[in-house]
């Protein structure tokens, strides 16, 4: 379970107890610590994180939404299978949106927003040496909470929100024996790096950099 700061502030804000509860439920299921087909209650999820039942609740109307979980009336929570069929339908409508808002963040990120992208950069480019897919994931979810942020585009917000839990734990689960980890921290660090320097255009193409590898990954996952 989380223990680094980010769980509990974003951009230097405190996060509310939903925001809390969210948060750790999604990097439970994304780091498999809640394995894919699993039934749990909202009881549990509530022991598990020690944060209350309606924060609870609301995270886990959130992640329905997001198709991480189902809720079974009367059963319980499942927690949703992974399925290769699925992350390539993903991809195909996350590549358009990712360099609209890559595009898009470049271009209206404020300094404050430009100085973070930067950090992050440097993080990528540090974790590209570490091979930690945990310190890896938080700071992928960092960025595209950033991404979004920076963008300000309501619309493809609300498409990308749908897709980042799924890309992540796909890729957390599949990564140590098909991705070059090293490989794709970098590809975020120079992603990160052309936003933090307002280059819409460079930014873009490093994103359709990215996706290419990542639908390759998946593809090699499907043939293995």
């Amino acid at each position: 379970m989380l223990s680094n700061q980010k769980t509990l502030t974003i951009f230097g804000t405190k996060l509310s107890l939903s925001e809390q509860a969210y948060q750790r439920l999604e990097e439970a299921i994304v780091t498999l610590e809640l394995a894919p087909g699993l039934v749990v209650s909202e009881q549990s999820l509530s022991e598990m994180t020690q944060i209350g039942r309606t924060p609870i609740r609301e995270a886990i109307q959130r992640l329905a939404r997001e198709n991480l979980i189902t809720v079974l009336p009367q059963r319980g929570i499942l927690v949703a299978e992974m399925d290769v069929q699925q992350q390539l339908k993903l991809i195909e409508t996350r590549r358009e949106i990712e360099r609209l808002i890559c595009r898009s963040a470049a271009r209206r990120a404020t300094p404050v927003e430009r100085e973070q992208f930067a950090r992050l950069a440097g993080e990528f480019s540090a974790e590209a040496g570490q091979g930690d897919g945990a310190l890896f994931m938080r700071s992928d979810r960092e960025f595209n909470e950033l991404c979004l942020k920076a963008a300000r585009n309501e619309f493809a917000e609300g498409a990308m929100r749908l897709m980042h839990g799924l890309s992540r734990r796909f890729f957390y689960h599949n990564y140590q024996g098909s991705a070059d980890l090293p490989l794709i921290a970098r590809q975020h660090a120079q992603v990160a790096r052309y936003i933090s320097e307002g280059n819409a255009d460079a930014a873009a193409s490093a994103s359709d950099t990215m996706l290419d590898y990542i639908e390759a990954f998946t593809r090699a996952t499907l043939d293995s």
